[in-house]
């Protein structure tokens, strides 16, 4: 198959000192159609790790608690891509007024991706609204509130170029299209994903949105953690998730030097192909994780009742608390009283409890103002991020 007709067009900018060269990718979905026949066999085993992924989370006691924390996790991986330095414990006593120690802004931009995310869901769950440019830039406005990216006109397409690499378009990595390209490139890109005539599988075509949303660049910053986002909504938008539990940025991290460049084939060979069997090979890395990471959750909250009732008359004052240090897993004794509606000394004394029997762990080493920690649900949670 020849392939050359996907591929985009150079356009030489700049002034006469420098040139440079900007991409313009080739509108969706590419021409020559896409091989689906080497993709199928892949592309059904993603889907059925998916439908055993959804089962799976179904068994969950609370499967809003663990969307919470793999939520969190996600924005830790996604932004480590970018170069941020925090952790999920780190994120997790941000969100306790607990500032760790590490440069705020780290943790400031993790806090905006989860607030981001959550605000995507809300709006597509909840108020029905439709994945699209306006949707796109509300998020971004959020992603990048208050962060290192502030100046850089949150929620709004950038009017200027920018570039990948380097240190100027000159002697950039990629160039992305020339700014006033930016609208209409994202508008075409709008009809691609609700053109209902499109019969690509949901999979396919969130690797096809991925790919082209990542060659226009449309904003000055974020780009990356925000075309991540997008592979998420775009599922649960479609039906494929019941629940956002897909994330790819672990897979991306590990692979970082083969995405980038199956993302640049893309562009110089047009070999859509290549990057999907990738694309897919990550659904299916990661669902396998997610599945197991599950069960170790659900295995470990058994063990650790099985533990505490052996208390007998603390037991219920120390499941109480074990309950509750599922939903936050680093949290100190004064929000466990106010949540659980238990006095200090009940409170101090479960946590002994817990401590004791190697369920909860205290990392602060005080008398007073003491920070407990579920640690190995922690751990569980952690695997793949590093950090502490």
């Amino acid at each position: 198959m020849d392939k050359k007709g996907r591929i985009g067009q150079s356009r030489k900018r700049g002034t006469a000192s420098e040139y440079y060269y900007a991409y313009i990718p080739q509108l969706l979905p590419p021409i020559p159609a896409l091989d689906m026949s080497q993709l199928y066999p892949l592309l059904d085993k993603a889907n059925v790790v998916i439908g055993r992924l959804d089962g799976v989370g179904r068994l969950l006691p609370e499967p809003d608690l663990f969307l919470y924390f793999y939520v969190r996790k996600e924005a830790v991986l996604s932004s480590q891509i970018e170069g941020t330095q925090s952790s999920l414990s780190d994120l997790l006593l941000y969100e306790n007024d607990k500032i760790p120690g590490v440069p705020e802004h780290d943790v400031k931009e993790v806090s905006n991706y989860v607030a981001a995310m959550e605000y995507g869901l809300q709006r597509l769950r909840d108020d029905d609204f439709p994945l699209s440019l306006r949707l796109i830039c509300e998020i971004h406005s959020i992603l990048l509130k208050d962060g290192r990216g502030g100046r850089n006109q949150p929620g709004e397409f950038r009017r200027s170029q920018n570039w990948i690499g380097g240190t100027r378009p000159g002697n950039a990595k990629y160039v992305p299209p020339p700014w006033e390209e930016v609208i209409p490139l994202m508008g075409d890109l709008e009809k691609f994903w609700h053109d209902e005539k499109q019969s690509l599988p949901t999979l396919v075509k969130a690797a096809l949105i991925h790919v082209q949303f990542e060659s226009i660049h449309p904003f000055l910053d974020g780009n990356g953690r925000l075309g991540r986002l997008l592979i998420t909504f775009l599922l649960c938008v479609d039906g494929l998730l019941d629940k956002p539990l897909l994330y790819l940025s672990l897979f991306f991290k590990t692979h970082r030097q083969q995405y980038y460049d199956h993302l640049q084939a893309v562009r110089e060979t047009g070999d859509w192909e290549a990057w999907i069997r990738f694309f897919l090979e990550g659904v299916v890395d990661t669902t396998n994780q997610a599945i197991s990471v599950t069960q170790e959750i659900l295995a470990l909250f058994k063990k650790d009742r099985e533990k505490i009732e052996t208390l007998r008359q603390s037991a219920p004052s120390a499941l109480q608390v074990h309950h509750y240090l599922q939903q936050h897993c680093v949290t100190d004794i004064s929000r466990i009283v106010k949540q659980c509606q238990l006095s200090p000394p009940t409170v101090t004394k479960a946590l002994g409890h817990l401590v004791d029997l190697g369920i909860a762990e205290e990392i602060t080493g005080k008398e007073r103002n003491r920070t407990y920690v579920y640690r190995q649900y922690l751990d569980v949670l952690m695997q793949g991020i590093g950090g502490d």
